[in-house]
């Protein structure tokens, strides 16, 4: 046993430095990108892809025909391709969170170096989101493709949609980014110069008073304040409307689309939408459902919040 008190029984006392780890782990793999690295790896080509499908397919039904098995063939054929499509869900996700880090980041550009970087670092990372999202599409269609020749049917998810981007060519890209921008631009053109409020209540929430009170005290602090609301016809929009126009604030309704999306989608379409004008912050009064939704999503995208939903 040792005598030195600052070794333990327990404890390696030739254990190599970690340094040394990572050059044999370099030397082994070669240098592998960190989370929040791009990887410059290629992706598989598209034959790859279409010889990976047909040899899996080939392989298991090789193995199950004619066994007791093959009643569960189709099922597992099902679920091998489901594994792409879940994949696909991941990456979408992590695009979402890619999406409103680049938000939060364009508000935060100060003109300094540092800011820049992690911007084009943000935007980086979600291109190579995309392209991976791309790959797993790739690699369930192969999948489905060999479900529809073995089983005679064709593959579709348990739940969403099968979207397919192969049909999206960059004429359709262009296009459609095209219509978004000259939307975006004629919007813009309605609403003034200022910083711009959202102002967020229930339908049933009439307390006039403490409503002029927070918007009295907000205006207060940003004199040149552009009052944006959900141009509801009764409860808390409703006053804060009337106040605007008291008060000789200018106003910009953003109505729900009920035209366009159904009677209980509208409402969180229309919070997505605001959230994209560029917001100083938001007030939410008591409400329900939409107004936690428009503040959790604020919250995300790290819009400032005044929170009243506690008054009720």
């Amino acid at each position: 046993m040792s005598t030195d008190p600052d070794i333990h029984d327990d404890e390696p006392e030739n254990e190599p430095p970690s340094f040394a780890h990572l050059l044999d782990e370099l030397e082994l793999y070669a240098t592998r990108p960190f989370e929040d690295e791009t990887d410059p790896r290629p992706l598989p080509s598209y034959r790859q892809v279409a010889g990976v499908a047909a040899d899996t397919f080939d392989a298991m039904v090789s193995a199950l025909e004619d066994t007791r098995l093959e009643s569960d063939l189709e099922d597992l054929l099902w679920h091998m391709t489901n594994v792409f499509q879940r994949a696909v869900e991941r990456v979408e996700r992590e695009l979402d969170i890619n999406e409103q880090a680049q938000r939060r980041l364009q508000r935060e550009q100060d003109g300094s170096e540092v800011r820049s970087v992690e911007l084009e670092a943000a935007v980086a990372i979600g291109r190579t989101m995309i392209e991976r999202r791309d790959a797993m599409e790739a690699f369930r269609d192969a999948f489905a493709d060999q479900f529809r020749a073995y089983i005679r049917k064709p593959w579709l998810p348990s739940s969403g949609s099968k979207v397919n981007r192969k049909a999206l060519t960059s004429a359709v890209i262009d296009s459609r980014d095209f219509i978004n921008a000259k939307r975006w631009a004629d919007k813009q053109v309605l609403i003034p110069p200022g910083k711009r409020i959202y102002f967020s209540g229930g339908a049933a929430y009439n307390d006039h008073a403490l409503i002029f009170e927070v918007l009295d005290r907000t205006l207060a602090k940003i004199p040149d304040m552009i009052l944006l609301h959900g141009d509801a016809k009764t409860g808390a929009e409703k006053i804060a409307k009337s106040w605007a126009g008291i008060r000789g604030v200018p106003q910009v309704p953003f109505a729900p689309d009920f035209k366009k999306h159904s009677r209980a989608s509208a409402p969180f379409k229309r919070n997505d939408e605001v959230l994209q004008q560029n917001l100083v912050g938001v007030i939410v009064f008591p409400g329900g459902g939409i107004q936690d939704n428009l503040f959790d999503k604020a919250r995300a995208m790290g819009i400032t919040r005044w929170d009243f939903r506690s008054r009720g």
